[in-house]
């Protein structure tokens, strides 16, 4: 069995989970998730925690036996705990700030870059316009945001600007030799 799929899940004090087939709804004080699930895979909530079985060892339930029980763990702690994801801006005139809700880069183009957060997502500028902190209660769409902001100016390996996740490694590169006389 799926060492993974057959943990079982604590729900948290102040977190609801609602089973309907195959839709799940997670709400706790953090905001309100819901997913489809396959319906092979049988969700249980069993003593205040949720189960995951599936129905045979075929490759495609031991696939999803894991795959549903980290979705269900992942919401859960979204409710409850909230994802953040950290972006640092490096390069000399690199900056970001927050207009409102959105988020305001100055990234070495002639123009501004304006990003707008989808709904439950939020952004916070910190550390003097050199970090990004994104957080939300869905891990997915967390992680695609942070992922859309490296994407307008990723790091570069001569100088290493740009914008990477935190405690991501940037490999530097040598420049040209020069003429050698």
């Amino acid at each position: 069995m799926s060492r993974i799929g057959r943990m079982p899940i604590p729900i948290p004090q102040g977190v609801t989970v609602d089973i309907k087939k195959n839709i799940v709804v997670v709400k706790g004080p953090k905001g309100e998730l819901s997913r489809t699930f396959d319906p092979d895979m049988q969700i249980k909530l069993e003593d205040n925690q949720l189960i995951v079985d599936r129905p045979t060892d075929h490759r495609r339930h031991r696939a999803l036996h894991g795959l549903t029980r980290a979705l269900l763990n992942n919401m859960v702690e979204g409710v409850s705990k909230g994802f953040t994801r950290r972006l640092r801006i490096e390069g000399v005139g690199y900056r970001a700030e927050q207009q409102g809700a959105n988020l305001v880069l100055n990234v070495g183009y002639s123009h501004q870059v304006v990003i707008e957060p989808p709904p439950g997502i939020s952004f916070e500028v910190e550390k003097g316009y050199r970090s990004v902190l994104v957080s939300g209660v869905d891990k997915e769409l967390v992680g695609e945001m942070a992922a859309r902001i490296r994407r307008v100016r990723p790091p570069e390996p001569y100088k290493g600007k740009g914008i990477r996740y935190e405690g991501e490694y940037v490999r530097r590169k040598a420049g040209k030799a020069g003429k050698v006389a």
